[in-house]
This record gives structure tokens, sequence and C-alpha cells, in this order.
């Protein structure tokens, strides 16, 4: 998910001592710092591991089963298996009162066939939708999953001093579950997962290809766009290429109409509101001297406004409409609306950014700007207060690839740092509830 950075307007240091002045002081926390060291060899390992058998969406089996066992040696209070098909729930009760707050990984690989260096580079591959293709964790989800183990054990480890309880979600399918399967995050909040106890605020983390282990960034507001899928087909009348007379063409209705949608940002919706149509695939014809009866597209919406997001819904119904009727022609539109938009609420994110601050220095802390990429973090976020941040996973020197490409290379020294991030950003908020 690239975005593009920009600094703050003002010095993060000097924000950071506006909102250290307007909040309770948070000192350093040097058992967190203890238990990181402790336990990031382990962490690690278990990314590797993770990163070497990857699972598909609603497939995390293997990855599930040793999230379980891991909580359980740890002594967690309750450990819940097969929410939302393979997701893993811990609950870990602290020896002090307190409040409750929960966080969140995503398990699942991509697939993508891996062309990295690594020793433990995946060589899994599978079928999916219909094709043999390989497996890997070209998102960084492995980071997520071992980051989230380690603060288990950093945070069991020292359960004694926290003031409330932790709720470890473990969730499948974020990019998407199998098409006719349900999954993910929207599922985990439908079986409950956000109740019993019921947190006050979630908390999530996401490796990012742009920067370099050490610094995170997070972005106030809006931060990952709501994501739609739409279908249309296109119909016409087949005919001879060389009789195109005789035809309703398809072709030439969807050209049309692929040109006509990118009016829609440029002159139907207010330029300082964000959004992106795209068509993704467009297939229609089986020999070059016949025009086709039909014509398929499929794309995407990317929008933050729930009214730019109707917007572009209607519109993209008139311009069909207009098209294939002044061709003769007819359409069907499904439109799909996916995961909402991923919002970092206002009040917690200014509570909490500082403790980043505070943990990986203010020089390394980045405002990003928003992007077009999705989070179905955003199902749990629109139900409770989220705080969602970006990891820096480059290692110094290096490069990697994007996000989603074989390429893509996140380091083991990015582990350590989310877990230490993690880990405080956990307990200065139970520290800060009543």
């Amino acid at each position: 998910m690239p975005a593009t950075l920009r600094k703050p307007s003002r010095s993060l240091a000097a924000t950071t001592a506006l909102a250290a002045a307007a909040s309770p002081a948070l000192a350093q926390d040097p058992a967190i710092d203890a238990a990181v060291a402790r336990f990031a060899a382990q962490a690690i390992e278990y990314r590797q591991q993770i990163h070497q058998n990857p699972e598909l969406g609603n497939r995390e089996f293997g990855t599930a089963a040793m999230v379980a066992a891991h909580l359980r040696e740890l002594g967690f209070d309750e450990v819940h298996e097969g929410v939302a098909h393979t997701g893993v729930v811990g609950i870990l009760r602290g020896g002090l009162p307190g409040g409750v707050v929960a966080v969140r990984a995503d398990m699942d690989a991509l697939p993508v066939t891996e062309d990295t260096d690594y020793p433990f580079a995946s060589t899994v591959r599978t079928e999916y939708l219909g094709q043999d293709v390989g497996v890997s964790h070209a998102c960084g989800h492995d980071i997520h999953v071992a980051v989230q183990m380690g603060v288990a054990s950093v945070l069991a480890s020292m359960r004694d001093r926290i003031p409330g309880t932790i709720k470890f979600i473990f969730q499948p399918a974020e990019e998407g579950p199998p098409p006719g399967e349900d999954g993910g995050a929207r599922m985990m909040v439908a079986e409950g997962v956000l109740e019993d106890p019921a947190p006050t605020a979630i908390f999530g983390l996401h490796a990012f290809a742009d920067m370099e282990v050490g610094i995170v960034g997070y972005t106030p507001g809006p931060a990952l766009a709501a994501v739609d899928h739409f279908k249309i087909a296109i119909k016409g009348t087949q005919a001879h290429g060389a009789a195109p007379h005789l035809s309703v063409d398809p072709i030439v209705m969807a050209s049309q109409a692929v040109s006509a949608f990118q009016t829609i940002r440029s002159r139907n919706l207010s330029p300082l509101e964000p959004s992106v149509v795209t068509v993704g695939i467009v297939r229609g014809g089986q020999r070059f001297n016949i025009i086709p009866a039909e014509v398929t597209m499929e794309g995407t919406v990317r929008t933050y406004n729930p009214d730019v997001r109707d917007a572009v819904e209607r519109r993209m119904g008139e311009i069909l409409e207009g098209i294939t009727a002044a061709g003769g022609g007819d359409y069907e539109l499904v439109y799909d609306r996916g995961t909402p938009a991923t919002i970092n609420d206002p009040e917690l994110t200014s509570m909490m950014w500082p403790t980043l601050a505070r943990v990986v220095g203010d020089d390394k802390v980045e405002i990003l700007d928003p992007t077009m990429g999705g989070e179905d973090f955003a199902y749990f976020a629109n139900q409770i207060p989220g705080f969602f941040f970006r990891l820096g996973m480059v290692k110094p020197g290096t490069v990697s690839g994007g996000h989603h490409t074989p390429t893509f290379l996140a380091d083991d020294s990015s582990v350590p740092v989310g877990m230490r991030t993690m880990a405080n950003l956990l307990m200065d908020y139970l520290r800060t509830q009543p």
C-alpha cells in the first residue's frame, strides 16, 4: 500500500511537547524494553516459519494452529479458535483493574510467486480460482503476526502490571475471502469479536515498503480508502467484422464507457474529494474478424466520502445507460461495496501518537498522506475508535519491491521495532483509562 510521505507543518518534537503538556506524562518502560529483547529472537523465528509456509485467506490452518498453541503456552486466560473460519482470539487479563483494549494482526498470504533471496523464501504452490499459483507473504502479514505473537509474549511476561484486559485478534482473509465465501474482519465483527469483553479501542499496524526499519508513520483521520468492485456486461449483436453495420458493437460501447468513466472524477465530483475509478479488466471477442455479442469489464472504485461513493455508482449507471441506448445495446452493472474507509479516530490518534515519538524518537515518526489502498481494519474501527499505523520494514541500504509483488522484501529487524511500539501503545492506552 504505497503512499507519498509528507512532513508535518511544524516539527514533530514541538508538536509532541504540546501534546505532552496537554496529557499525562508517560515515561519510558524499561520492563517492556527488556521483554522485547528477551522474546525478539523467538518472534523472528515465528516470522520465518510463517513466511516459509504461507496460506491464502480462509485457509490459514497452520498459521492459526501455531498462534493458538503460542497463546496457550503463555497462559492466556482464553483462546478461541475457528473465529470467522480460521481466526484466533486470545484474552489476556492483567493483574490490575482497568479497561479493555484490542489489537489486531492479519494472517493471510497472496497468490504471488516469491522472487527473493531469503533462505526461508516460500516455494508453496496451490490452486486459486482454478489456476496453479505460487503463494507468498507479499504484503507483510507474516511480520504482522510475528509482531503480535511477540507482543503477546512481552505482555504475558508482565501481566501483573497490566491495568486491564487485552484482546488479541488474529484475523484471516484481510485480502478478501475466496469468491462465494464470507470472511475477514467483517465476519469477525458479525460473530461478536468486539464483545465479551468489549474493547473501547483497537490498534493495528501494517508493514510499509516505502519506509526503512526503525521508522513508523501514521495518518491523522482518513487513512485508507473504501474499496468497491464493479462488474459490467455490455451487450450488443454479433456480426462479421467486414459488415459492422449489421452489428451492435459492444467493443465500441465499452471503449466509450471506459473513457466516459474518467469524467466522473474530473467533471462530476469536487476536485477536493479524493477518488479513483479504474477499469482493470476488459474482455471481448474470439476472433479478429468477428464483432462479438458481449464485452465484460471489471474494475475498482476508491473513495473516502460516502456521498462521493454514492455519486460514483449513480454516474456509472447513467453513463452506461446513455452509451448503450445510443449504440442500440444493453448493459448489466453489478456494483459491490466492499471495505469501508479506514479512519484513524481523531481523539485516539491525538492521545497515542506521542507514544510513537517516545518509543522510536521524534525524528523517526512520519506523517503519511492518505492512500487509495484499502484495509478491512476499517470494520473494527467503524465500531470502536481505532488507530492504525505503518511499520518501516526495509533494511537500510536495500530496497523492497512494492506490496503484492514477487520482490516484496520485509526485513526481520522490523519485528522487534513493531513489538516495542505496539506493546507501549497498548500499555499507555490502558494506563490513561479511568
